[in-house]
């Protein structure tokens, strides 16, 4: 679906899951700048967007994920998960409760299949739930940016809000926001701020424990849910197998290494792949800076080599 603000100036289409909203707008590291001061916002309209109405809505809802919503208060913002059988991340949910609806929205493309299990598991339970992306779109301001009017509903979160606006109302709103910051700002920040994004930092393996969704998506005290005897399991008697890095990349090479990119150590740099590179970015003020997963005994304080790029790694998930 494509974004009416890629019609601003300067605007340049982003690729691969972020298509249909500008990469950037001609000067990333401005827009970096802006977004990180408050003074700008992010076009996230190519999210998909899922409401859930009804009066057992949250307590439907608290069986089905990782977190503990049955009794989340109006306005507060919630991260959830949606695991398999055996504990691995299916979908990652941004939600907000209104008073009358839930909203949420989540990566690009991953809503059909979500709202299909979602349907699966209504039961005899009062509760409607639809797939609201045609009708409502996605902008994110940044902490310390003012609230926009014509909002169906915010998240407040600690690094800022995301807005649900009505598509139809998408250029208007934005108008009235300030300068746009491109998804490559807003990648750059988040990896900053060590936040795992779904299909970039997870596989069709992935746990929560690994990439630190255990401390802001799981509720390690609610009743039953989907996997999570595998969350149990880990938590109380195991280690994960992999844990979350973030990177501070050698800043003298043209390319970012992309995801997927191995990593090995830089002790012995043709052996075998001790993780791979999830995210990467240019950062206006630490360089070029990742995000990867790593083999849980990997030495915190190695150089790793992603590709032939050296970096040095903050721990995110401890070993």
């Amino acid at each position: 679906m494509k974004s009416p603000l890629l019609s601003l100036p300067g605007a340049v289409p982003a690729e691969g899951p972020d298509e249909g909203v500008a990469a950037h707008y001609g000067d990333l590291f401005r827009e970096q700048r802006e977004l990180a001061g408050g003074r700008a916002f992010t076009d996230l309209s190519h999210r998909g967007v899922i409401t859930v109405t009804g009066p057992d809505r949250l307590a439907w809802l608290h069986l089905l994920v990782t977190q503990h919503v049955s009794e989340l208060p109006a306005g507060q913002a919630a991260e959830a998960l949606v695991l398999s059988p055996h504990g691995h991340v299916e979908h990652a949910l941004y939600l907000v409760d209104d008073g009358t609806t839930t909203w949420a929205h989540v990566e690009p493309g991953t809503q059909a299949e979500l709202l299909a299990y979602l349907e699966k598991m209504k039961f005899m339970y009062r509760v409607e739930v639809a797939d609201a992306t045609a009708e409502y779109a996605v902008l994110h301001l940044p902490a310390g940016h003012a609230a926009a009017p014509g909002a169906a509903a915010v998240r407040e979160l600690p690094w800022g809000r995301d807005l649900f606006v009505p598509r139809a109302e998408l250029a208007a709103v934005a108008a009235g926001l300030g300068s746009p910051a491109g998804v490559w700002a807003h990648e750059a920040l988040r990896i900053e701020a060590h936040r795992p994004r779904l299909g970039f930092e997870t596989d069709h393996r992935t746990i929560p424990h690994e990439v630190d969704w255990l401390r802001t998506a799981v509720h390690l005290n609610k009743g039953c849910y989907r996997g999570q005897e595998t969350v149990a399991r880990v938590h109380n008697l195991g280690k994960p197998p992999r844990r979350l890095v973030f990177l501070h990349l050698d800043g003298t090479e043209e390319t970012l290494p992309p995801h997927g990119t191995e990593l090995r150590t830089a002790a012995d740099p043709t052996g075998r792949p001790v993780g791979f590179v999830t995210s990467s970015a240019r950062h206006w003020e630490l360089g070029p800076i990742a995000l990867a997963l790593v083999k849980r005994n990997t030495p915190v304080d190695g150089v790793l080599l992603a590709g032939t790029v050296p970096g040095t790694q903050d721990v995110v998930v401890e070993p």
